[in-house]
């Protein structure tokens, strides 16, 4: 009995390296058959299994598959390719546009439809419904893995901003940023943090206009691709188009839709910072002595602030909290071990909720929609919230058989407190918990010890004992150190379009887009550093005056005439300053620029106005035959 299982288990033995010898590593790129720019997201899946991946940015790709397989190359908007391995060990693929789309109607540059085998140009569109499956905040997040070509990459912080490049970089030094245009109208993408915060280093990240946008008001985006896609719009269409289309009401119909959602999350501890337990406070293998109620007893080196210090024993040693004179361990020992709750309790659970209510309707000749979605977001960061009130309005009326009207009107606001810190800054709570840090500090106790009097008890004390030294406790840096910021977006249009012929009509549009920001950041005396207060200010305003003329002619059964003639007038004003308190504050709490205790020098850097006048010509035609 035992040969027959010795010999089972060597045929299986065999069997398995058989299998492992046919198994392969391979490696390619994905590639546009049209300009040959990488493709990003596409699918890769071994067939018939499971087994698959992912493009990178540049459209790079590894896997293992079985040796004569066949891998199968998939995208939204593409064609589907499938390729034979064989023994390969290196692939370069190429895809095509999916002819079968090339019928849809698109909305292309200025709002006007097109079906799509008219264009010379890419576009791919993405539908209402596949936006708001996900029920995000930011809407652009949802455009990620949905278009070819679209890398969009986020901060991963409350409300952080959007990296949005259509099919590569451009400028190594300038911006490249795609357009945003809502129904025709270009809309504000600007991001208004700090130029240090933009380069990665030191500020908060107030987000960008973009996320100002109603998830639940979009019926489509069509992201054009190319200098001919956007050409109507200038050098500012240079990097790409992402072309919004908002849902509107129809007519002889009465409509009205609710929706709430809510999602949660915490941080992944598995891929936190992992403490070790071993060792505290220090640099060297020795502490300070102190003489408190239990008599003289070694001290933790408070001003070093890492962890390579004597090995925990359990021996009595005055800590952080010894120097905390609301402290129920003020002036007292206690045993050296390491802390139970490391910063990784720091962090709370991040909820997000969104109820929305639209309701349309409409007879023969006008229609009216309305819409309002509240989102409240609280972060995985104590004290850290987003909130979002957006509104819509649009509405149609066809006043004769020749003349018609229509407007929209959106309004949004955005109010954020305590948004996350970047950079190498007390603000940035990895930075310090993933650099500097006491291993026998509980964070837990640290939440305690601010709350009790709402006081710096820091474990970084000074050589005096009476503040922080480097480090702050980190609940006072959420509490007193935090941000806020308000932005009112506004952004519409009113629109005449008469019928002067079966094959001509004429539009007219006004459309305006406007923004007001306020962003405050603020250092509380009694922080490590010197006390600050920092403001923002921002108007933003943009008119838009446009006038068309579309030719739509039928010349004879083979031959059809299609174009469009017009003059747009732009008309945009920029109005900020940011100022600062100079050499600290003078009363505790108080945050106003004129809490500073130096005059605040004035430069040239510190205003900004731009008033800048576009006035332009286009004409766009092509022929069917």
């Amino acid at each position: 009995m035992s040969r027959k299982l010795l010999l089972c288990f060597i045929a299986a033995l065999l069997t398995t390296s058989s299998l492992l010898a046919q198994q392969m590593s391979l490696k390619g790129r994905v590639i546009s058959q049209e300009d040959g720019t990488p493709l990003p997201g596409v699918n890769v899946v071994e067939k018939g299994t499971s087994n698959g991946t992912v493009t990178d940015s540049n459209g790079n790709f590894s896997i293992d598959v079985q040796r004569g397989s066949t891998l199968v190359f998939s995208f939204i908007g593409l064609t589907t390719s499938e390729v034979l391995v064989g023994d390969k060990t290196s692939i370069d693929v190429s895809m095509s546009a999916d002819i079968t789309q090339l019928s849809e109607v698109v909305v292309t540059a200025l709002g006007i439809e097109k079906n799509r085998n008219e264009l010379p140009y890419a576009a791919q569109q993405v539908s209402g419904e596949q936006i708001s499956q996900t029920r995000g905040a930011n809407f652009v997040n949802s455009l990620s893995g949905r278009v070819a070509g679209l890398d969009i990459k986020t901060s991963n912080t409350m409300g952080g901003s959007t990296n949005v490049v259509i099919r590569g970089y451009k400028s190594i030094t300038g911006n490249n940023q795609a357009l945003f245009v809502i129904d025709g109208i270009p809309v504000t993408n600007a991001n208004n943090n700090t130029a240090a915060q933009r380069a990665g280093g030191v500020g908060t990240d107030f987000g960008n206009a973009a996320a100002d946008i109603n998830p639940d008001n979009i019926a489509s985006v069509n992201v054009l691709k190319g200098a001919a896609a956007t050409a109507i719009y200038g050098s500012r269409g240079a990097n790409g188009v992402i072309m919004i289309t908002t849902k509107k009401g129809k007519k002889n119909s009465f409509d009205v839709t609710i929706n709430s959602g809510i999602t949660w999350g915490k941080i992944d501890k598995s891929t936190y910072a992992r403490y070790q337990k071993e060792y505290g406070a220090g640099y060297k293998d020795s502490f300070n002595s102190r003489t408190g109620d239990d008599g003289t007893l070694p001290a933790v080196l408070f001003g070093d602030d890492a962890s390579y210090g004597p090995r925990f024993d359990g021996s009595m040693v005055y800590q952080w909290d010894a120097l905390d004179r609301f402290s129920p361990n003020y002036n007292k020992a206690r045993p050296w071990v390491a802390a139970q709750n490391d910063p990784s309790t720091f962090y709370e659970t991040g909820i997000t909720s969104n109820q929305s209510i639209a309701i349309s309707g409409g007879g023969d000749k006008a229609v009216v929609k309305f819409g309002y979605t509240r989102t409240d977001e609280k972060g995985v960061l104590p004290n850290s919230t987003l909130d979002k009130d957006l509104f819509n309005f649009s509405t149609s009326y066809d006043l004769s058989k020749k003349l018609s009207f229509s407007a929209t009107a959106n309004f949004s606001k955005i109010k954020g407190v305590g948004r996350f810190g970047t950079g190498y800054n007390g603000r940035n709570p990895n930075q310090t918990f993933r650099q500097w840090w006491q291993t026998n500090v509980d964070i837990k106790e640290q939440k305690e010890a601010y709350f009790r009097e709402r006081q710096n008890a820091t474990w970084n004390w000074n050589g005096t004992g009476t503040g922080p030294l480097y480090s702050d406790n980190p609940y006072w840096s959420r509490y007193e150190n935090y941000s806020n910021d308000t932005r009112d977006h506004f952004f519409g249009y009113a629109t005449t379009t008469y019928k002067l012929a079966d094959w001509v009509s004429v539009m007219g549009r006004f459309a305006f887009d406007g923004t007001f920001d306020l962003q405050e950041e603020r250092l509380a005396i009694g922080s490590a550093g010197t006390p600050n207060y920092a403001r923002f200010n921002r108007s933003f305003s943009e008119t838009n005056f446009d006038l068309i003329a579309n030719f739509d002619k039928k010349i004879s059964e083979a031959i059809t005439f299609k174009g469009l003639l017009g003059t747009n007038m732009r008309r945009t004003r920029l109005e900020s300053i940011r100022a600062a308190t100079n050499g600290g504050l003078v009363v505790p709490r108080l945050y106003s620029l004129s809490n500073s205790v130096n005059p605040i020098a004035f430069t040239n850097a510190n205003e900004e106005f731009e008033r800048i006048g576009v006035d332009g010509v286009f004409a766009n035609a092509n022929f069917g035959f």
